[in-house]
């Protein structure tokens, strides 16, 4: 498969596969294609789709097949920011954001991570997430911009949980409570920040689309 990513602040990837080549996504993101590239939607198993629903995810998959030679398939994003795309491998498996999924070739798996209990209490995003692994290019929504960092053994950063987009399985994600009982109170931040601890990359991303619903709900909500 061969890609091009296009656009501004609405992005779109175009993929021209070969003839039998398989993409997968769990979202309505086509926005053309060629006709010989046909859609194909499957459950995944019993097991599978239940797993999906309680964490709110998307219980089937799309899956886009090239036909009677080359095809030409684009996915678009659906929230201002960027596309990124990871080559995942058996040494190269990564955690997202459930929401960030874009489109796969059909070698990588996905599958639900969970994070500790305290993420899932307290960091919001934090508690369902997902696992890329296998073989094969993804493509991970960004909002807004995105900002990577190598960690070395022991290095930590510290984020707000909505602004952590991913990052590799070597990386410990854990809840670190925001310190003072003023700072929680009146800081405006939560009373819980996210924690990830290296070695590894991680990918933070400037606009979460959480952090806008939650500044313009006021607005809708009064009709101002």
């Amino acid at each position: 498969m061969k890609y091009e990513i296009k656009g501004g602040d609405f992005p779109v990837v175009i993929c021209n596969l070969n003839e039998g080549e398989k993409l997968i996504t769990e979202k309505g993101a086509m926005v053309w294609q060629t006709p010989n590239v046909e859609m194909e939607t499957k459950g995944g198993g019993i097991g599978k789709m239940f797993s999906k629903a309680i964490s709110g995810e998307s219980i089937f998959q799309n899956i886009y097949t090239a036909k009677n030679g080359s095809g030409m398939i684009a996915f678009g994003s659906c929230f201002p920011g960027k596309i990124m795309p990871v080559n995942i491998s058996a040494e190269r498996e990564i955690i997202v954001q459930k929401h960030s999924f874009l489109v796969a070739e059909s070698g990588v798996n996905l599958s639900i991570h969970l994070n500790k209990i305290g993420a899932g209490i307290f960091g919001g995003e934090g508690f369902v997430m997902q696992k890329l692994s296998g073989n094969g290019i993804a493509f991970i929504e960004i909002d807004g911009d995105m900002i990577e960092y190598d960690l070395k053994d022991g290095e930590q950063m510290i984020a707000d949980t909505g602004n952590v987009l991913g990052f590799e399985t070597s990386v410990t994600m854990k809840i670190k409570q925001v310190s003072g009982i003023k700072n929680k109170l009146l800081g405006g931040e939560g009373f819980f920040n996210t924690t990830l601890t290296g070695p590894g990359k991680i990918w933070l991303q400037t606009m979460p689309i959480s952090n806008v619903a939650s500044s313009i709900s006021p607005f809708i909500a009064t009709g101002k």
